[in-house]
């Protein structure tokens, strides 16, 4: 613990940002989509986003990704504040909207949670 009363300040300050960025949620979402169907998905993914982003406070980020080459195939990530906004999402009316147009357009997902422990942003906006 630095000496002086100032560098405590800003060493407690840190050591707090770290801890408290430590307990983010993360989800990352592989998600396979049936031929024929993208543009339905792609439609519905980015409202559930959107208003994700929008409506819910604990909603940090919600990327949607393409994977290269395969025109079928996305990839999903997602940031909350903690666990229980994630369970709050779950929750949100335009969360049960994306799942009954998932259950028609996916013929795979798979969900990876997980804690952010790093993170470097120059953000672009899209």
């Amino acid at each position: 613990m630095p000496s002086s009363p100032w560098l405590r300040l800003l060493y407690t300050t840190c050591i707090q940002a770290v801890e408290e960025e430590a307990h983010m949620f993360s989800l990352v979402v592989q998600m396979q989509v049936r031929p024929g169907r993208r543009e339905e998905f792609l439609a519905g993914i980015s409202a559930n986003a959107e208003a994700s982003v929008r409506d819910e406070p604990g909603c940090l980020r919600f990327d949607v990704c393409a994977v290269e080459g395969e025109d079928h195939r996305f990839l999903l990530y997602e940031l909350y504040a903690d666990a229980e906004a994630f369970e709050a999402h779950k929750r949100a009316p335009h969360f049960a909207q994306w799942r009954t147009i998932a259950a028609e357009v996916l013929e795979g997902q798979v969900n990876t949670p997980g804690s952010l422990l790093v993170s470097h942003s120059a953000e672009v906006s899209r």
